[in-house]
């Protein structure tokens, strides 16, 4: 049985994640192989943990082990633990390595500016950028392709900072064959009854329809067209509508496309996102470029 211990339980992560794999596989040979380590060895491994915590973690059966309940209620941590472990490296090395920086930013935003005063106040940092898709940036954070990302919002907020850099005003992106297309301004109730296409991401789908809008009237619906040229295509059709950012390039992509100033809707927010608690001074130095030069674009005159 494991001992009585006095609750002092200095943790081998190598041990713990050995148990995790015993969880994960549900036998112990095949965790074994998995981790290229004798089965025997393994065995002494997760007893010696038992002995550690004072608690039994597996049950054997005839079709391999089972988690106890002890064993379960510490499977929960010891996943976090490793989850932990691996930011804490994560973290270390960027901490350790500060002369280099991948700035991301998303589709229409431009970072010219603020990478130009980096590099001229830092002439010793390697920066470089990387394009992301619209919904790239926090993918691109939480696998390190990136260290820093400029982004319109919404994004996820998991493992992630999020300063905001500005506002800016929305539009309406149509077919300059619609009804509204002549119009100065509209605003939500002209497009009440408009079929506005989605991208499948609900939190984005939700504040870039205005859904719900005033009243707590909802969005027509419309479909899922996540590919921007398709997007743009159902659009110049001519029977659809979307709220897009006030600088959108579209009209410029697709000369039958529009935009038309939307009065009423909240203003979107573009900003700066970075891995949470990671330390690299380059990241604060590019917040302050990002902050000073950083503002919404001007349509283009050819939109109106």
């Amino acid at each position: 049985m494991p001992r009585r211990h006095d609750g002092r339980v200095d943790l081998d992560l190598r041990v713990v994640r050995y148990f995790v794999a015993v969880a994960e596989h549900g036998h112990f040979g095949r965790a074994a192989t998995t981790l290229l380590i004798t089965q025997p060895s393994l065995s002494r491994q997760i007893r010696g943990l038992e002995n550690q915590l004072g608690a039994r973690l597996f049950e054997r059966t005839p079709q391999g082990t089972r988690l106890t309940d002890a064993g379960a209620a510490f499977l929960t941590h010891a996943r976090a633990l490793l989850a932990e472990a691996m930011r804490a490296a994560a973290h270390t090395r960027a901490a350790a390595a500060p002369h280099t920086l991948t700035i991301g930013y998303t589709t229409n935003l431009v970072i010219a500016p603020a990478v130009r005063e980096l590099r001229r106040r830092r002439p010793d940092a390697e920066v470089q950028t990387r394009h992301l898709e619209w919904n790239g940036a926090h993918p691109a954070l939480l696998e390190h392709r990136v260290d820093v990302a400029v982004t319109r919002l919404p994004i996820p907020t998991d493992g992630v900072e999020i300063t905001v850099l500005y506002r800016e005003p929305k539009v309406l992106l149509l077919s300059r064959r619609h009804r509204l297309a002549g119009r100065d301004a509209v605003d939500l109730d002209d497009i009440a009854g408009e079929t506005m296409p989605r991208v499948g991401d609900p939190a984005w789908d939700a504040h870039w329809r205005t859904d719900p809008r005033p009243a707590g009237r909802r969005a027509p619906d419309g479909p899922v067209l996540a590919d921007k040229a398709e997007l743009f295509d159902y659009l110049a059709e001519g029977d659809a509508v979307l709220i897009a950012p006030a600088d959108s390039r579209a009209p410029d992509l697709i000369p039958d496309l529009t935009t038309v100033p939307l009065r009423g809707a909240e203003p979107g927010e573009v900003a700066l996102a970075h891995r949470a608690g990671e330390l690299n001074p380059l990241i604060e130095a590019f917040a302050d470029c990002a902050a000073a030069l950083l503002r919404p674009g001007v349509p283009s005159p050819r939109r109106r």
